[in-house]
C-alpha cells in the first residue's frame, strides 16, 4: 500500500528538522517538500476543506508531539481576511487551491505601520513568514466567488502559540491564541493523504 503524501511530508520534514537546520535551509529544503506536497490537489480530506459564512477556519493537519512544527490548512471564504498579526516562528504558506494574497506590514518607530507590497499567491506559489525577516502581515482570499485554501507549516504548534493582533492605526499589540475549528485529525495511515 503506498504511503500517503501527508504521511510523506511530515517524515520528510521530521528528518530535515532532526538536523537542527538554520531556518534558511528550512525556507529552501522545507518549502521544496512542501511544494511537493501542495503540487497536486488530490489529498486534502474534505472535512478540512469546508468554508465558514462568516470567518476563514484553521484545521489542525499535524501537530509535532515535540513542538518543532504544525501543519494547518486555511479554509478562506469569498471575502474572508485575517486581522494585522503575527506567528513568532517561523512559517511556509503554501497555495492548494484558489488564490490568496499576503499583506506585509513593517512596525514603525512612532507607532503604526508602513504597509508592504502583497503577494498573490496562485496555487503552488509557497511564501513564508519568520521574527528574523517579516512576521506581521494580513492574508485574504484574493477571490470574489471562490474559496481558496492554504497549507500552513509552523515552527511550532501555532494553535496553542500567544501571539498578537495589531491596531492598524497606532499598532497597539492584542496577545491570543488562535486554537483550531477542527477536534479530530486526519488519519495519516489512510494512503489518499
Amino acid at each position: 500500500m503506498p504511503e500517503g503524501k501527508l504521511l510523506t511530508f511530515i517524515k520528510e520534514l521530521s528528518v530535515l528538522l532532526e538536523q537542527k537546520p538554520s531556518e534558511e535551509i528550512i525556507f529552501t529544503k522545507g518549502k521544496k517538500l512542501l511544494e511537493t506536497l501542495i503540487a497536486i490537489d488530490d489529498w486534502l480530506p474534505t472535512e478540512f476543506t469546508k468554508p465558514h459564512p462568516q470567518y476563514y477556519q484553521q484545521y489542525l493537519l499535524y501537530a509535532d508531539p515535540l513542538d518543532r512544527f504544525s501543519i494547518v490548512s486555511f479554509v478562506w471564504g469569498p471575502g474572508q481576511k485575517t486581522p494585522i498579526h503575527n506567528h513568532t516562528v517561523w512559517g511556509m504558506i503554501g497555495q492548494l487551491r484558489g488564490e490568496e494574497k499576503g499583506t506585509p506590514y513593517y512596525p514603525q518607530a512612532g507607532g503604526g505601520f508602513k504597509i508592504g507590497k502583497a503577494c498573490v499567491c496562485p496555487p503552488g506559489h509557497v511564501d513564508t513568514v519568520s521574527p528574523n525577516t517579516h512576521d506581521i502581515h494580513v492574508v485574504e482570499n484574493n477571490l470574489a466567488d471562490q474559496t481558496s485554501i492554504s497549507i500552513h507549516v509552523y515552527g511550532g504548534n501555532i494553535g496553542r502559540i500567544h501571539r498578537s493582533v495589531f491596531d492598524p492605526i497606532n499598532g497597539t499589540p492584542k496577545s491570543f491564541v488562535s486554537g483550531y475549528a477542527n477536534t479530530l485529525v486526519p488519519n495519516l495511515w489512510n494512503p489518499a493523504q
